[in-house]
């Protein structure tokens, strides 16, 4: 049977080369080809199991979101795995319903595992409280990050995001606009804080809820806003689930957007195109993120000394029918 030894001197490299193409390292296409063709000839099978125990660490890692049932997550998700299975590598995937106690088991349970890594969306909490050092494995964060944590993390620019659907509405002759945010990320906080500063820069209040990831709090709380003797003549909702228990809660109180309230928010869900005209959203370039935040794992195994690093990624205004100017 071939070995990594027989490799190398076939395509005339070394030994330490053959394996950078074996983990998809950093080589020129042309050694590539020619390493790849050695093994074709060869029929070199690498002997996985050997290297797991060298390594003390399998060819798996870690996703672990805080919703696989937000339409989001699952996008990001997909695109992660696509990623990993192309790099041979396998997932497992762990949903913690934004729980820093089911955070705390499956970070243990990562490190029984002796995973490759992990990529995490965590709650606030566990942020504060998060030692990657003590870990055992490299972190990439998604959707959420802090400046005190020393992981690399992909993101969106949050408060650009938010601030654009405020001046959006605004040019659409809105004023009294309030917002709904969740109450458990740095996300919802992000977000809530371009919100405040468009509105201030407009020299107008900014009236916010801050609400449980779900939907039935969402509803809960648009409902208490629209009994309210000045209702809000127009909703920012940080995030797509907190969308539909906005929906719901203006069907409950026989309202219609935008002749009553109108609607803008976050993820372009495909629910979110089919009701009246559509609703704004912001749309999150969701297979960029899994991606990227794929890339960075392997950059970092690749290089482990390396500074953490922040992406941070832009969204894209779609403005719909829920908008539509004031009368």
């Amino acid at each position: 049977m071939a070995k990594i030894k027989d490799v190398a001197e076939a395509a005339g490299v070394s030994a330490s080369t053959v394996s950078r193409v074996l983990c998809n390292g950093p080589v020129s296409d042309k050694v590539r080809k020619r390493v790849e063709e050695a093994m074709r000839q060869l029929d070199y099978r690498p002997n996985l199991a050997a290297r797991r125990l060298r390594s003390q660490h399998t060819d798996t890692i870690g996703l672990i979101v805080s919703d696989i049932r937000n339409p989001f997550f699952t996008a990001v998700s997909r695109a992660v795995e696509d990623e990993a299975y192309r790099n041979g590598m396998r997932v497992i995937l762990c949903n913690t319903d934004e729980n820093p106690d089911k955070e705390a088991m499956y970070l243990r349970l990562m490190q029984e595992e002796r995973v490759t890594g992990v990529i995490f969306a965590p709650t606030r909490q566990t942020v504060a409280n998060l030692d990657p050092a003590a870990l055992g494995f490299p972190v990439v964060m998604i959707d959420r990050a802090s400046r005190d944590v020393t992981t690399d993390a992909v993101v969106l620019d949050n408060r650009r995001a938010a601030a654009a659907l405020v001046e959006h509405l605004l040019a659409q002759g809105y004023r009294d606009i309030a917002g709904v945010f969740g109450n458990t990320s740095s996300t919802g906080m992000e977000r809530h804080a371009g919100f405040a500063e468009a509105m201030q820069q407009a020299g107008l209040p900014a009236p916010a809820q801050f609400v449980a990831p779900s939907v039935e709090a969402a509803e809960q709380a648009v409902l208490a806003m629209l009994a309210a003797e000045q209702r809000p003549r127009a909703l920012v909702v940080s995030n797509g689930v907190l969308m539909l228990g906005a929906v719901r809660a203006l069907k409950s109180a026989g309202l219609h957007w935008p002749q009553d309230v109108a609607l803008a928010g976050f993820d372009n869900d495909v629910w979110t195109e089919l009701l009246g005209d559509g609703l704004t959203v912001i749309e999150q370039p969701v297979g960029d993120i899994g991606r990227a935040a794929m890339a960075m794992l392997l950059e970092r195994l690749d290089d482990a000394g390396r500074s953490p690093r922040i992406v941070v990624l832009q969204g894209k205004l779609l403005a719909r029918g829920s908008s539509a100017p004031a009368a």
